[in-house]
C-alpha cells in the first residue's frame, strides 16, 4: 500500500465579539445592505491590542491536536501560514511551538503565500509525510489583518477579520483515502493587485502604506484561477466535480465562492460558506471553514480546498476523508 497524508483533526479560533457592518456605516459612506450585497459579509472579528498572533493561534492548534487525538510531543513538524507575523524573526511557528507543551525539538517554520497560505502549507505537510520524514504535522493558518488595514479605505477595511485555524496531517496507508492531488501556482507579474508595502512593528503599521488591493482585478483573476486549479486537481485524481462532497474555498467574498461553485456545477449544499460570519481571514479561512463542517464529513467524502491570494498565488488540494 502507498503511504499518504490525511487530515485527522481540525480546530479554529476567532477573537473577541463580532463587529457588524453597522460599525463601518457609523463613519464611512456605506451601510449593511451595500456590504452584504457586494461581499456577503455580515460580521468579522478583531483581536484586542494586547493579543499576539501566537495568542490567537494557540487555541486553534490545541483544538486541532485534541480533535486528532495527537499530543504536541508527538509532532514531527509544525508549519505556520501567515502574512502578519508577530515579529520578523524568529518564525511564528517557533513561537507557537514554545507554547505547545512537549513540542520542542521538531522542525517549525512559516509559509507566506497570503490567502493561499494554508493550501501551500498543506502541500508541504503532504510532501513531508509521503517522503517518510514526518508522521504527524501541525498545519496552522493565522492572520490579523486588523493590524495592516487602512480603516478609511471602504474598499478594503470591510473585507477582513482576524482568525486562526489549524489541521493535523498524519500518515495513513488506508487505500483510497488521504490527499490525492495538489496544484499550486504563482505569478509575480500580478504582485501589485494585492500588496502591503508597509511593515508591522508591535501593534503599529509602519513604512509606505497599508494593505491595498485592486478589487475588480482580484475578483476576476481569483475566480478564473481558483476554478482552473480546482478542475486540475480533479483531473489529476480522475475525480469528476460532481463526485465532490464538499467545496471548501477561500472565504474572501461570497460572489467568488458562488462563481467557482457554479463553474464546477456544485449544488449549494456541497459548498461551505462561512464568510458571512468572519469575513476574509486570509490563511485562516480554509481551516476555519473546514472546522465548521468537520462533524458532517464522513469517510469516503471528497473534499476540495481552493484559494487565491497576494503574490499572486493560487492553488488547490483534493482530499478524501
Amino acid at each position: 500500500m502507498s503511504r499518504r497524508a490525511t487530515i485527522s483533526g481540525v480546530g479554529g479560533e476567532l477573537p473577541g465579539e463580532p463587529v457588524g457592518n453597522a460599525h463601518f456605516a457609523s463613519y464611512l459612506d456605506t451601510d449593511d445592505a451595500w456590504i452584504v450585497s457586494r461581499t456577503g459579509i455580515e460580521a468579522r472579528h478583531r483581536a484586542p491590542a494586547d493579543m499576539s498572533l501566537v495568542d490567537l493561534a494557540l487555541p486553534a492548534a490545541e483544538r486541532a491536536l485534541a480533535s486528532a487525538k495527537v499530543k504536541a510531543a508527538e509532532l514531527d513538524l509544525i508549519i505556520m501560514a501567515t502574512t502578519t507575523p508577530d515579529q520578523f524573526m524568529p518564525a511564528t511557528a517557533c513561537l507557537l511551538q514554545a507554547r505547545l507543551d512537549g513540542a520542542a525539538g521538531c522542525p517549525a517554520f512559516d509559509v507566506q503565500a497570503v490567502c493561499s497560505g494554508f493550501v501551500y502549507a498543506l502541500q508541504l505537510a503532504d510532501a513531508a509525510v509521503r517522503a517518510g520524514q514526518a508522521e504527524r504535522v501541525l498545519v496552522v493558518g493565522a492572520d490579523m489583518y486588523s493590524r495592516i488595514l487602512d480603516y478609511q479605505d471602504r474598499g478594503t477595511c470591510i473585507l477582513f477579520g482576524d482568525g486562526a485555524g489549524a489541521a493535523v496531517v498524519t500518515a495513513t496507508e488506508t487505500e483510497g483515502t488521504g490527499i490525492a492531488a495538489v496544484d499550486l501556482h504563482a505569478d509575480g507579474r500580478l504582485a501589485a493587485i494585492i500588496e502591503t508595502p508597509g511593515r508591522v512593528s508591535g501593534q503599529r503599521l509602519e513604512g509606505t502604506g497599508a494593505f491595498a488591493m485592486d478589487g475588480p482585478q482580484v475578483y476576476k483573476v481569483a475566480i478564473e484561477k481558483m476554478a482552473e486549479s480546482a478542475r486540475a486537481v480533479c483531473d489529476q485524481a480522475a475525480v469528476a466535480p460532481a463526485d465532490l462532497a464538499w467545496l471548501v474555498a477561500h472565504q474572501a467574498n461570497l460572489r467568488i465562492i458562488d462563481r467557482v461553485a457554479k463553474d464546477l456545477g456544485l449544488a449549494d449544499e456541497r459548498v461551505v460558506r462561512t464568510v458571512a460570519r468572519h469575513a476574509n481571514t486570509s490563511a485562516a479561512s480554509i481551516p476555519l471553514a473546514l472546522a465548521s463542517v468537520w462533524d458532517r464529513i464522513v469517510p469516503g467524502d471528497w473534499v476540495l480546498f481552493t484559494a487565491a491570494g497576494g503574490g499572486f498565488t493560487w492553488g488547490s488540494v483534493l482530499w478524501r476523508a
